[in-house]
């Protein structure tokens, strides 16, 4: 078993996914091995820059973002047996968002936001135009400076943010982020809510 570097597809910038290093069977791989590789393949590689981005948002960092998705893409590998069918950029992404938070408890754990009392405040909140994608939030935001903009996102709490930037960066339904983050999709749409909301007051206040 060998490890080799592949890169971004073309186009990608140097934010949109860095050079990722992958488990591959040798030449004299078993046929089981080599089925492996290549539903790895199928079910990861096409996901790997959102992946990157996913770890960057929540890291902060792009060294730090490499080195989640290296682990999560190592995670993905031993675990492709038992990948059932279903949305493969969920599944990874799912993956991708865990080892990500396994990392900052360990690195940065002032970072995290206790995902309990978060859902305890959102249950608080949560109000009918919640489940409404065509927020005037939505508008604000997207009129917003580009830098202006992912500075604010970086303040939002890790639960917030992630959601956020599944919908409105990578374009994630509710029910992708739903399977990506382990949540029902009402605390998605919740959260999706609330992280709006946060966002246009913190973009306000810089007004």
């Amino acid at each position: 078993m060998s490890i080799t570097p592949l890169r971004p597809r073309a186009g990608a910038n140097s934010h949109d996914g860095p050079p990722v290093r992958l488990v591959t069977p040798g030449v004299q791989a078993a046929a089981g091995m080599q089925d492996d590789n290549a539903l790895f393949r199928a079910v990861v590689m096409s996901h790997i820059d959102e992946a990157y981005r996913l770890a960057r948002w929540l890291t902060a960092n792009g060294t730090d973002a490499e080195d989640v998705v290296q682990d999560a893409s190592l995670r993905a590998f031993r675990a492709i047996r038992s990948y059932a069918g279903g949305n493969p950029r969920a599944w990874f992404l799912s993956i991708v968002r865990n080892t990500a938070y396994s990392w900052l408890h360990k690195n940065r754990p002032a970072a995290i936001v206790a995902v309990d009392d978060l859902e305890a405040v959102e249950r608080e909140h949560v109000k009918a135009d919640d489940r409404r994608d065509d927020t005037p939030e939505g508008s604000l935001i997207a009129q917003v400076d580009a830098e202006q903009l992912r500075a604010a996102i970086a303040q939002l709490p890790a639960p917030f943010r992630e959601t956020l930037v599944l919908r409105d960066i990578e374009g994630l339904d509710y029910r992708e982020i739903a399977e990506a983050t382990e949540v029902p999709i009402g605390t998605v749409m919740s959260r999706l809510a609330r992280a709006r909301r946060r966002l246009v007051e913190m973009l306000r206040q810089d007004d």
